[in-house]
């Protein structure tokens, strides 16, 4: 007879399986709320203490920590002196270990937690029975998943026993999940001091992706939360490159989280249209009248569910990826008739922080996750802005923040006109934003213009002045600035200095 351990804090799947372990001759031991789960639902199970000879105490935080537990998992049953200790000692061997942790991440991440809830959620018995067993794993089994009981049972109906292999497996996972949980707990310490830079950074798990950014590129997605924020509902499988623009996608529409309906376009990481509007189909319509050349083959993102009569719009476009925060029936089954249109509903998130891998090691650095301090703007030109300007000035620089650097943005109204970036000069991001304008019909008179960067001279303002455009905001901080700012008295412009740069590279 073999003899399981079971402890866990989910309960999901635990009974059939335990049930299936009582078919196959196993005997059960398990501890305070999982042996009730069992026993109440008439499965054949012995109490830790009665093993041990020792009550639960300190309400619960000592169940399994005793020699007796331990010994049984971390027996070396082919060593001669272990043999002896455990005859001697009377102890059992315990041929297989189903834990799962408290929920101490989840924990966390709930509003208004405290210190002391979190602390309570620090599993200490868990992880060590999760440790023991990985450790003599030639020997034990380790389950700290309900999607490997099924795992399980196929491996042990094959000859009543485990392969050396599959016992690898859920030891190499059991350390992964200890590890992911000490990260969690450390990093949790770091900001209670008041330490934003994570010690640790742990990714769960990895899926294969068709290849890199070009056919011989091998390439993976380390997932962190992806499936908590992406729910992919239509289409051939995410590519690399998709991966890319998809976040480029999110990152700016989390800009326009709260405004009225907006769509983002998006086509290489750029965005190549943008507008609020009243309506959402206004809102496509009017972002896409941007530049209706680039965003074929491109990614549209909305900021609310979408409709039927805006997928009407949208399906007169080739475009490889739609998200949006909800589809409605009728738009999911006109949009989903393309079988290569991915559709993925996603939720609303903004990360903390970037990492990058550089040769030597990694860069990074806190999100950029602001726009500009109202309260720190400054109007530095004889002519002010008024209220539709400043409006307009806000959405511009959000569009100019997520635009690769050198960025020049040219808006109107709550929509994008002209957009250029990528560039060494800024003025030719200029010449590049007004060239689109033309090329699509877009009148720039009136427009607000941002710049994510300084303007380094005032070549730019000399460009960007013969298009009608009354109004600029850009960081500010050249040592040319009294010379810009010349410039644009010289041709009336309203220009605003936010003190915030916004470089993408």
């Amino acid at each position: 007879m073999k003899t399981a351990l079971i402890s866990v804090y989910k309960k999901d799947g635990i009974l059939d399986f335990t049930k299936e372990l009582v078919k196959r001759n196993f005997n059960i031991i398990s501890t305070g709320g999982t042996y009730k789960h069992l026993k109440e639902n008439g499965v054949e199970v012995n109490k830790v203490d009665e093993l041990t000879g020792f009550p639960e105490i300190l309400g619960g935080r000592v169940k399994t920590l005793n020699p007796i537990i331990f010994g049984g998992i971390l027996a070396d049953r082919e060593n001669n002196s272990h043999a002896k200790d455990m005859s001697a000692n009377n102890l059992p061997c315990i041929d297989l270990v189903v834990v799962n942790l408290y929920p101490f991440q989840e924990t966390i991440s709930k509003p208004g937690v405290t210190h002391t809830e979190a602390i309570e959620k620090i599993d200490i018995g868990g992880v060590s029975l999760i440790r023991a067993a990985a450790k003599n794993h030639k020997y034990v089994a380790i389950l700290t998943n309900p999607e490997q009981y099924s795992d399980y049972l196929k491996e042990y109906d094959n000859d009543n026993n485990i392969s050396g292999a599959a016992l690898m497996r859920y030891s190499s996972e059991a350390f992964r999940i200890a590890a992911e949980y000490d990260i969690a707990i450390s990093n949790y310490f770091k900001l209670l001091k008041g330490d934003s830079q994570p010690e640790f950074i742990h990714l769960k798990e990895t899926r294969h992706l068709r290849y890199g950014e070009n056919p011989h590129q091998y390439a993976l997605l380390y997932k962190e939360n992806f499936d908590e924020i992406f729910k992919v509902l239509h289409g051939k499988e995410i590519s690399y490159n998709n991966l890319l623009d998809i976040e480029a996608a999110l990152s700016i529409i989390n800009e326009f989280r709260y405004d009225l309906p907006a769509t983002v376009i998006v086509k290489h990481g750029n965005p190549c249209g943008i507008a609020v509007r009243e309506n959402l189909t206004d809102s496509y319509t009017t972002a896409f009248e941007t530049d209706t050349e680039s965003p074929f083959g491109g990614i549209i993102i909305f900021n609310r569910n979408l409709d039927f009569k805006t997928s009407q719009e949208v399906d007169k476009l080739f475009t490889e990826i739609i998200l949006a925060p909800e589809f409605e029936k009728d738009a999911f089954e006109l949009l989903s008739k393309k079988k290569n249109r991915r559709l993925i509903e996603f939720r609303f998130f903004e990360n903390k922080f970037d990492l990058k891998r550089i040769t030597g090691g990694y860069l990074y650095q806190k999100k950029d996750n602001i726009v500009f301090n109202e309260k720190e703007l400054k109007f530095v030109t004889v002519r002010k802005p008024d209220e539709a300007m400043l409006k307009d000035a806000l959405f511009a620089f959000k569009v100019v923040k997520h635009t690769k650097s050198n960025a020049v943005v040219f808006v109107k109204d709550g929509r994008t006109l002209g957009i250029g970036g990528g560039q060494p000069s800024r003025v030719d991001s200029t010449k590049i934003a007004i060239m689109k304008s033309v090329q699509f019909g877009l009148n720039l008179k009136g427009s607000i213009v941002a710049s994510d960067a300084f303007f380094p001279f005032a070549d730019s303002i000399e460009v960007l002045s013969e298009t009608g455009a009354e109004c600029v905001i850009q960081p500010g901080g050249s040592v040319r600035d009294d010379e810009v700012i010349k410039a644009a008295d010289k041709h009336n412009l309203v220009m605003i200095f936010t003190g915030i740069r916004h470089f993408k590279h």
